[in-house]
C-alpha cells in the first residue's frame, strides 16, 4: 500500500518527467535491458554547456569508480558541461561496478561524439568493439585527459590480440608501441613508486616555466596534494611534454594509520623526504622531483594530432584537496581551447565520502554491492529507486 510520503514523492516525480518529457532523452542512463550501466549529468548552463566529456573509470586500487563521478558532477553542475561515467562490469551483473573485472566497460561507445575523454583505468583487456571506439577515439585526435593508473590502462597479455600493442609491458615488432598507450600517447608507461606507497604524500609544486600556464590559473604550491605517492617516469619525458606540476615527496608526521583513509598523511605534514626507506637504493625522491602533471601532443600512426593532459594524482582521496579539483577543471578547458577560469569554481557536488585507496577482496566488493545508479544525482534517479 503506497504511504502519505509516497504518494506525494510520486506526484512529484510525475511532474518533474513532466516538465522533462520534452526534452533531448540521449543522454539516458538506462539501457533496454536492464538497469543504468553508466551515468550521464547534464549540464543547464555555464561555458561548457553542449559540450560532451566521457569519463572511463577502471581499476582496481584508486578508487577510479568514486573519482570519475564526482569529478562529472563538478564538470556539469559547476560548468555546464555534459558528463557521462562509465564503470567496469561483469557481464553477468550488468550495472554493479566490478572494478577487478577487467575485460568489460559498457558504454565505451559514447566516445563517438565525445569532445573529451577523461582516462581513469589500470590494465584493462577490454573486447574488440569497446576498443576500436577507443582506438577511433584517438585517431580522432580529441583532446584526452589521463588520471594516474592511465599510465598502464592497458595490459594485454594474447600475443595474438589486434590491441596487444596498447598494453603496458608491449616490446614487439611496432617501435612506436613500445611501454604501450601509456608511453606513446601520454608520455610515460608504469615505471615505479617514486615516494614510499602509503607513507609518503604528494604536494604540487608548480613546475619552472608552468607558472603562467592556464592550467596553474588560480594555483599555488602546495594547493594540490594527496595521499599518492608521486611515480617514478624517465626524464626527460618525450616528445613534446611539458611538466606544469611537480611532486614533492613529503614524509606524514602522524603514526602510519590503516584504518585512516590518508593512512596518517595530511596535508600539512611539512618534513621533505630525504629518503624513501622502501627502496634498495638510497635514492633522494626529491632530487629530482618528478612531474606529476604535464601536458602532451599525441599521434597515433594513421591518426590526427591531438593534445593530452596526464596526472599521475588523482584518486578519490587525492580529490579532497581543492586545488587537485582545480587542476583538473583548469586542464579540461584549456584542453577544449576555452578561456581558463581565473579561479574555478570547483565545490564538492553533493556528498563525497571518498575511502581509502587499496587492493580489495572480492568478498569487500561483493558486500559493497556498488550499482552505477548509487552515483545517479537525485533529481537524476528514476522513479523506483526513488521509492525503495
Amino acid at each position: 500500500m503506497m504511504t502519505n510520503q509516497h504518494l506525494l514523492l510520486f506526484t512529484v516525480c510525475v511532474f518533474l518527467w513532466a516538465c522533462k518529457s520534452g526534452e533531448d532523452q540521449s543522454q539516458s542512463t538506462e539501457t533496454d535491458t536492464g538497469p543504468p550501466q553508466w551515468v550521464s549529468y547534464t549540464g543547464e548552463s555555464g561555458p561548457g554547456k553542449g559540450k560532451h566529456i566521457v569519463l572511463v573509470s577502471g581499476d582496481e586500487e584508486y578508487r577510479s569508480e568514486e573519482a570519475l563521478p564526482q569529478l562529472g558532477k563538478i564538470l556539469s553542475v559547476r560548468h555546464g558541461f555534459n558528463c557521462t561515467v562509465l564503470f567496469a562490469q561483469n557481464p553477468a551483473e550488468p550495472g554493479v561496478v566490478k572494478p577487478k573485472y577487467l575485460n568489460n566497460i559498457p558504454g565505451m561507445e559514447m566516445l563517438d561524439d565525445a569532445d573529451l575523454m577523461i582516462l581513469f583505468t589500470r590494465f584493462r583487456d577490454l573486447p574488440d568493439d569497446q576498443m576500436q571506439h577507443f582506438e577511433n577515439f584517438l585517431k580522432s585526435g580529441k583532446p584526452l585527459i589521463g588520471i594516474r593508473t592511465a599510465t598502464h590502462a592497458f595490459n594485454v597479455e594474447d600475443s595474438t590480440s589486434k590491441w596487444y600493442h596498447y598494453g603496458n609491458f608491449y616490446e614487439g615488432p611496432m617501435e612506436e608501441w613500445h611501454g604501450g598507450f601509456g608511453r606513446l600517447v601520454l608520455g610515460e608507461k608504469w615505471i615505479s613508486h617514486h615516494g614510499h606507497h602509503k607513507h609518503q604524500s604528494t604536494r604540487g609544486i608548480i613546475a619552472p616555466g608552468a607558472e603562467d600556464h592556464p592550467i596553474s590559473s588560480g594555483l599555488t604550491d602546495g594547493d594540490i596534494w594527496g595521499p599518492t605517492d608521486v611515480y617514478g617516469v624517465r626524464l626527460p619525458l618525450p616528445g613534446d611534454s611539458q611538466p606544469i606540476i611537480l611532486g614533492q615527496v613529503m614524509n606524514r608526521a602522524g603514526e602510519y594509520d590503516e584504518s585512516d583513509r590518508l593512512f596518517g598523511m595530511r596535508a600539512d605534514d611539512s618534513e621533505v623526504a630525504i629518503r624513501n626507506t622502501a627502496r634498495e637504493d638510497d635514492m633522494n625522491p626529491n632530487d629530482p622531483m618528478m612531474p606529476v602533471a604535464w601536458t602532451k601532443s599525441y599521434q597515433i600512426p594513421a591518426g590526427k594530432m591531438g593534445k593530452a593532459f596526464v596526472a599521475t594524482i588523482g584518486a578519490s582521496t587525492d580529490l579532497l584537496a581543492e586545488g587537485t579539483r582545480r587542476m583538473y577543471v583548469n586542464a579540461v578547458y584549456w584542453l577544449l581551447d576555452m578561456e581558463v577560469p581565473t579561479k574555478a569554481n570547483v565545490g564538492i557536488v553533493g556528498e563525497f565520502k571518498p575511502t581509502a585507496y587499496s587492493f580489495m577482496s572480492d568478498e569487500y566488493w561483493e558486500e559493497m554491492n556498488m550499482k552505477v545508479s548509487d552515483h545517479l544525482m537525485e533529481d537524476d534517479l528514476p522513479l523506483e529507486l526513488l521509492l525503495r
